[in-house]
């Protein structure tokens, strides 16, 4: 069931999204995951969306930003264990790296790229909080490939000494614990103010709209298929299809004159 606009927190997807947008906050955030310095974000545009064709899977990034240095940047939150996250992040690297070669830039040119996961669980059980990807050699893991790819994953239930305590701040707020430094109370306010705001909670509720209708789409296409698959057997009567598949008998019956060969 979906929060209420009132209950979103910073871990929630459309508050994150909605937050870093400022890069007032993105910013400090990205240097505080990377223990680097950032001299100044951009954003391609609102909410990027790569989409490589009009026949493609299009794939929405979270946060889509660069930096001055030739870096992407992408950040998403998860907050439901999926062990496909994995090939996720090689996916969302894809996307990335034709998005770039299709604005008609040579491979050459393709940027180093940060592909980063904050998780509210422990992808991989071993207890660290940050989890970094490159690609390296096995014979010999000294030597790396040079590709100029990182894929980070992160988890907000570490229990290892593996991050600055400003890093471990940051998660433990991600995670639900009560804001503790100047960076992790300024996202509260800001959580805090998106809270109040009438666009943002009406873009929310509109967002959420939008789930349900694809969501019971999806739920038709399934009953639609399943009576299909019964009429294609042709063992059960139509009135039987229609009630073990939740359509009506006239859905079933069209469905029927359908099928029928010319």
């Amino acid at each position: 069931m979906e929060k209420a606009f009132e209950e979103l927190q910073i871990k929630d997807d459309f508050m994150f999204s909605v937050v870093m947008r400022n890069p007032k906050f993105c910013k400090p955030f990205l240097e505080r995951i990377l223990g680097i310095k950032i001299s100044r974000i951009e954003y391609p545009k609102s909410q990027e969306t790569i989409d490589i064709s009009a026949d493609a899977k299009s794939v929405r990034l979270d946060i889509y930003v660069e930096d001055g240095k030739e870096t992407v940047y992408n950040i998403e939150m998860q907050t439901t264990e999926n062990r496909n996250l994995p090939k996720r992040t090689r996916y969302y690297q894809g996307m990335i790296d034709l998005n770039i070669l299709e604005k008609g830039d040579n491979y050459k040119d393709l940027k180093r790229s940060f592909v980063i996961f904050v998780c509210t669980f422990d992808l991989f059980g071993e207890g660290r909080h940050i989890y970094t990807f490159e690609n390296r050699c096995i014979q010999d893991p000294e030597l790396g490939l040079g590709d100029d790819t990182t894929k980070i994953i992160l988890n907000t239930k570490g229990t290892m000494e593996d991050v600055t305590p400003e890093m471990k701040k940051l998660l433990d707020f991600i995670d639900g614990k009560e804001p503790e430094d100047d960076f992790t109370r300024e996202l509260d306010e800001a959580v805090k103010s998106v809270r109040k705001n009438e666009k943002w909670r009406l873009d929310y509720m509109t967002l959420q709209m939008n789930y349900q209708e694809k969501y019971e789409q999806g739920v038709e296409q399934e009953k639609i298929d399943s009576a299909m698959r019964m009429i294609e057997d042709g063992d059960l009567p139509l009135e039987k299809i229609a009630m073990y598949s939740g359509l009506t008998l006239e859905q079933v019956l069209e469905l029927e004159k359908e099928l029928q060969p010319i």
